[in-house]
């Protein structure tokens, strides 16, 4: 199960999202990879323990079909995930990539060596739709899209759906969006209910039932390289999360 979390809006929660959601998954038993394409490296940065350490990232897999992933694959310091690691090198893959007739297919080409070896597969993006989330969106079977409660929400929404329904015609038919997961939700405005309202218009049934709600502990957790559920066990992000989470392995099955 491979699924891709993405959004083209930044600040709305995705490396949080990728991260909680996929230790989430990992505390349930299933053995779970985050990949991390994100040129900000984020998500490496706030699981893996010195990741300037490694010579290899996923830039080199994706442009050397030599390369093997499993040979950039972690051990992160949260229970359970393992990391596939990213550099900043990644900004160069678009460029680097341009004209070739298979750039849309280097991560799915990838994921064949290991997708067995994984019940789920997380895939964080940088919040863009240029080819390295067409990567990520090609190798996919799943969408998991995190949006803001804010009066800007559903900007260029469109725009990603329309990429949605291009990959599908193109290469890869039987992509789905999972679901929508509304982050940094505060429930005491009155413009975070009416946001919400937007969101269900355009996504209907697609909206998780949790809500992530805004969280100090969900900000300070990375700068420990921990996830919610180690950092702040007890906190309602914690708790959230792990609804999140719940809630993704039904829709998978379903």
């Amino acid at each position: 199960m491979i699924i891709a979390i993405t959004n083209q809006k930044g600040g709305v929660g995705k490396t949080t999202t990728s991260i909680n959601v996929a230790a989430g998954i990992a505390l349930m038993g299933k053995k779970v990879l985050l990949i991390d394409m994100d040129p900000q490296a984020h998500s490496t940065i706030s699981t893996v323990a010195n990741p300037e350490k490694y010579d290899k990232s996923l830039y080199d897999v994706l442009m050397d079909k030599n390369e093997k992933i499993e040979d950039i694959i972690v051990r992160s310091n949260i229970p359970g995930l393992d990391m596939a690691i990213t550099k900043i090198s990644m900004a160069k893959l678009e460029p680097s990539l341009s004209g070739e007739f298979d750039a849309h297919f280097r991560l799915k080409d990838a994921l064949e060596q290991i997708r067995g070896k994984y019940n789920y597969i997380l895939i964080d993006t940088p919040p863009t739709l240029g080819l390295i989330t067409l990567n990520a969106l090609v190798a996919a079977n799943f969408i998991l899209i995190p949006i803001q409660s804010s009066y800007l929400c559903l900007e260029g929404t469109d725009d990603l759906l329309e990429t949605i329904e291009k990959v599908k015609r193109i290469a890869n038919p039987h992509l789905k969006v999972m679901g929508v997961v509304i982050t940094l939700y505060d429930k005491r405005t009155n413009l975070a209910k009416d946001v919400v309202q937007r969101i269900r218009k355009v996504f209907g049934t697609k909206v998780f039932k949790t809500f992530i709600s805004k969280s100090v502990k969900l900000e300070e957790s990375p700068a420990y390289k921990e996830s919610i559920f180690t950092y702040a066990p007890n906190s309602i992000g914690a708790l959230q999360y792990r609804r999140v989470a719940e809630e993704l392995m039904s829709r998978a099955k379903n």
